[in-house]
C-alpha cells in the first residue's frame, strides 16, 4: 500500500520554505534560539489555525496527542511559555513578508487575463482583552485593534493589510496605503476625504464611493439614463469648495452622482470621478464592495481571528499574518480539490482530516442520510 502523508503535512508542502528561511535570516528571528525555531512557531500557529484551536493550551495538547505524525512534518508540541514568548518577541515581519511573497507567487500572471484591477478598501474591528492588550486601549474599559485591508474581488484574496489601534480612523490608515495607478478603488463613507480622493484622481484611479447626505453638487448637468437598469438619475457637477471651514477642497475636477434604487426601496447616491463609463457599470462596482464584508466574515467566523492566543501588539500582528497565510493555503487547496468545494467546505474538511493520512485533493463531504419522507427511504422500509 503506497504511503500517504497527513493532510497537514501536505498543506505545509505548499509553503515556500526557502523564502521563509531567507526571511528568518534577514530578520534574525532564530538568533540565540535552541529548540523552538521560527519554523516550528509557524507550524504551530498554522496547526492552531487549521485545527480551530482557540488557546495556547489547546494547541499544545492537540499537537502533543499527534506528536508521532507531527514529527515527520517538522512540528513539535510547543511549551506554552516558550510559544507565548516567541509570539511576543519575534519579528512579525517574517510572517507578514511571507504572506506578501506567497501572494505574489499565487497571483503572478493573472492580472493580464483579468484586465483592470479593482481594489475594495475597508477595515474590521478586533476585540482584545486581558494581559498584554494595553497597547490597544480604546477607552477606560475597552481594548481593540483594527485590521485595514485592500481586497481584490477578482482574485478573491487580500493584497494588503495593516494593523492599528481601534481608535485610528480608517482614512488615516488609508493615506499610508500604497496607491496603484489606474486601479478602481471602491470604499464607503469612512474614507470621505477630498484630499485623499484628489491623490487617487491624480494617479489615474477610478473612485467609486457614496455621497454623504449633506454633500451638495454644484453646476449640475443631467445625463441620459438607460431604462430598466435601476438607475434613477445620472448627473455631473462639482463638489463644494471646502470640506471644512478651514480646508480647501483639492478635488476641483467634475465628479458624477448616480442615484440607484436599493432592494429595500430606498435610494443610494454613488459618487465617481469616472464621467464616461455607463452608470450601471459604476453602480455594479459599488455593489462589489460587499465581497470584502464576506471576506471579513470568513476570517472571523471560519478562521476565528476573534480568538487571540497572544494579545501584545507583536503577537496580534503575527496571528493576523498567519491567518492570511492560512487563507491563501485554503484557497490553493480549494483549487486543487477534485470536487471544487466552497472555501467554507474545504476549511471544514481540512479541519476534520488534518492529522489523517488522506489525499487532500479527494476529501469529500460526508453523505447526508435521506430525509424521513424521501421515496428512497420509504421504499427501503417497504421491502424490509
Amino acid at each position: 500500500m503506497p504511503h500517504t502523508n497527513t493532510v497537514f503535512r501536505d498543506v505545509l508542502k505548499l509553503l515556500p520554505w526557502s523564502t521563509f528561511e531567507g526571511l528568518v535570516e534577514r530578520y534574525g528571528s532564530d538568533r540565540l534560539v535552541r529548540r523552538f525555531t521560527t519554523k516550528r512557531q509557524l507550524t504551530a500557529l498554522l496547526f492552531g489555525q487549521l485545527s480551530g484551536a482557540q488557546s495556547l493550551r489547546d494547541i499544545e495538547a492537540s499537537m502533543a496527542s499527534h506528536q508521532a505524525r507531527l514529527y515527520h512534518a517538522g512540528g513539535a508540541a510547543p511549551p506554552r511559555s516558550t510559544f507565548a514568548d516567541a509570539n511576543r518577541d519575534r519579528d512579525s515581519r517574517v510572517f507578514s513578508d511571507l504572506f506578501v511573497a506567497m501572494l505574489g507567487a499565487t497571483t503572478r500572471g493573472l492580472r493580464r487575463k483579468m484586465g483592470e484591477a479593482v481594489r475594495l478598501i475597508d477595515s474590521t474591528g478586533l476585540h482584545l482583552a486581558g494581559a498584554g492588550a494595553q497597547w490597544a486601549r480604546f477607552s477606560a474599559e475597552i481594548c481593540g485593534a483594527k485590521a485595514h485591508v485592500v481586497y481584490d474581488p477578482d482574485l478573491e484574496r487580500p493584497i494588503y493589510h495593516m494593523i492599528t489601534q481601534a481608535k485610528v480612523n480608517d482614512i488615516v490608515a488609508a493615506k499610508t496605503m500604497p496607491i496603484e495607478a489606474g486601479a478602481s478603488y471602491v470604499f464607503d463613507l469612512a474614507y470621505y476625504d477630498y484630499g485623499w480622493w484628489a491623490a487617487l484622481d491624480q494617479a489615474g484611479c477610478r473612485i467609486v464611493t457614496r455621497f454623504k447626505k449633506n454633500t451638495p453638487l454644484h453646476s449640475v448637468r443631467a445625463m441620459p439614463v438607460e431604462p430598466a437598469t435601476g438607475v434613477v438619475s445620472d448627473r455631473i457637477g462639482f463638489l463644494p469648495g471646502r470640506q471644512a471651514k478651514s480646508r480647501k477642497n483639492p478635488m476641483q475636477d467634475a465628479v458624477r452622482e448616480i442615484v440607484v434604487t436599493m432592494a429595500t426601496g430606498g435610494t443610494l447616491r454613488i459618487l465617481s470621478n469616472d464621467l464616461d463609463a455607463p452608470a450601471k457599470e459604476i453602480a455594479d462596482l459599488y455593489k462589489r464592495r460587499w465581497q470584502i464584508e464576506l471576506f471579513f466574515r470568513v476570517m472571523k467566523q471560519t478562521l476565528k481571528i476573534t480568538h487571540f492566543i497572544g494579545r501584545s501588539e507583536n503577537a496580534v500582528r503575527i496571528q493576523i499574518a498567519v491567518a492570511l497565510i492560512a487563507f491563501l493555503l485554503l484557497s490553493l487547496l480549494r483549487k486543487m480539490a477534485k470536487d471544487q468545494p466552497s472555501l467554507l467546505e474545504i476549511t471544514r474538511l481540512v479541519r476534520a482530516n488534518l492529522m489523517h493520512r488522506r489525499d487532500f485533493t479527494r476529501l469529500k463531504q460526508p453523505r447526508r442520510p435521506p430525509p424521513l419522507d424521501s421515496p428512497q427511504l420509504s421504499l427501503n422500509w417497504g421491502c424490509s
